[in-house]
């Protein structure tokens, strides 16, 4: 049994499983995108027809933070127009993790976790040995020195293509918009409906907008997507999509995804690594995020007792890799050799309504979150591809 196999049986059997980069996944959308636009980036071509797009003069991207497959299907009484796409859709997948600066960085260069170095809400910084936070990007070096990869956008903009990026202006030159979504302009619009009103406006020229909206996941954080808070934000995003479908000029394609979907966790079932010996011994460092941690390990620390360990502790709620298991079974997708340092030595998969928090590390209000995500259950990581087309 190959290693790849081996793994996947040991996800499976706590309802865990592996990404399919290759098959219908995030990192396909905006190569899609392009090719619907006359531009063949990143195998475009082949995800365009997977997604059964058509040409187009305009296409208008909405990311919608948080919001899984499986959360809007269960909740889709709260939104009317994006129901009435869903009923003719096929899931999506994102990558490992399934969390916001892994899933970004596929999303914007139309590659995998293995060569952006994207790896997680926080990353080992191999040149300084501490935590660098990929979505403050601090304690990082210079995104693009980070993460190596063209974007889409550029190719995109080098071929002649009109791009606009429309979000909140803190966005416009963060670390994490230069790392993924570099290339191209950006309109600052902080409320939905201007975003809603601007894209509307860009499109009125050929060309590509994206529209990033993150309210429905900081809702889901803080209530879980199972609350009537996480109901009214949706319903809110679902107005004001209806609208855009309603505004944007002829022949534009609406593609609305995610970047990951969300599980609402038990109290119950948390360990902190602070307040464990089992899991602390011989790991000064985690990274990472509750759903999926990097073990960092002491040089003279043995990875396989760690492993045991940690294995023994969690039981069927997680499931604990080495490094070149995590990288042979395929987890990160391709991993370039700078990229190799920067995953854990153990990384760490959790199942269920688990979650493994560090209180070494983590703020208090970061592990009072409700709805949380980054792990391998099929909620947090298939996300809607949802295609309308004027």
């Amino acid at each position: 049994m190959s290693l790849r196999d081996q793994v996947r049986g040991r996800l499976e059997r706590s309802g865990l499983m592996l990404p399919d980069y290759r098959g219908r996944s995030l990192s396909g959308v905006l190569p899609a995108a392009a090719a619907v636009l006359g531009v063949e980036v990143a195998d475009g071509a082949r995800r365009r027809d997977q997604f059964g797009l058509p040409r187009a003069e305009r296409v208008c991207v909405v990311l919608v933070d948080g919001l899984g497959q499986e959360n809007l299907a269960e909740r889709s009484g709260h939104a009317p127009f994006l129901r009435s796409l869903l009923a003719g859709s096929k899931a999506i997948q994102v990558g490992y993790p399934s969390t916001t600066a892994a899933s970004m960085g596929s999303f914007g260069t139309g590659t995998v976790p293995g060569r952006t170095a994207m790896l997680g809400y926080t990353v080992r910084n191999p040149n300084s040995g501490g935590l660098g936070n990929l979505v403050s990007w601090t304690g990082l070096p210079a995104a693009a020195q980070w993460q190596r990869e063209p974007t889409v956008f550029q190719a995109l903009v080098d071929a002649g293509v009109a791009v606009t990026s429309v979000g909140p202006r803190k966005f416009h030159g963060s670390g994490l918009t230069e790392a993924a979504l570099r290339g191209g302009e950006h309109h600052a619009a902080e409320q939905l409906s201007e975003r809603v009103d601007a894209a509307a406006r860009l499109l009125r020229q050929p060309g590509l907008v994206y529209l990033y909206w993150g309210d429905v996941d900081k809702t889901g954080h803080h209530h879980g997507w199972g609350s009537w808070q996480w109901g009214d934000a949706l319903s809110a995003l679902d107005g004001e999509l209806a609208r855009l479908a309603r505004i944007v000029p002829p022949d534009t394609t609406l593609l609305i995804t995610a970047d990951h979907g969300m599980v609402d966790v038990d109290p119950d079932l948390r360990w902190d690594v602070a307040n464990d010996p089992a899991l602390s011994a011989g790991v000064p460092l985690t990274s990472g995020e509750p759903r999926a941690l990097h073990l960092h390990l002491d040089p003279d620390a043995d990875p396989e007792a760690v492993q045991s360990r940690w294995q023994e502790t969690l039981g069927r709620h997680g499931v604990v890799l080495t490094r070149d298991e995590a990288v042979g079974a395929g987890l990160f997708g391709t991993v370039a050799d700078h990229v190799l340092p920067v995953i854990g030595d153990l990384v760490v998969a959790t199942a269920g309504r688990a979650t493994v928090a560090d209180s070494r590390t983590q703020t208090p209000a970061s592990l009072e979150l409700i709805g949380v995500h980054g792990s391998l259950t099929s909620t947090e990581l298939r996300v809607p591809l949802l295609i309308w087309q004027g």
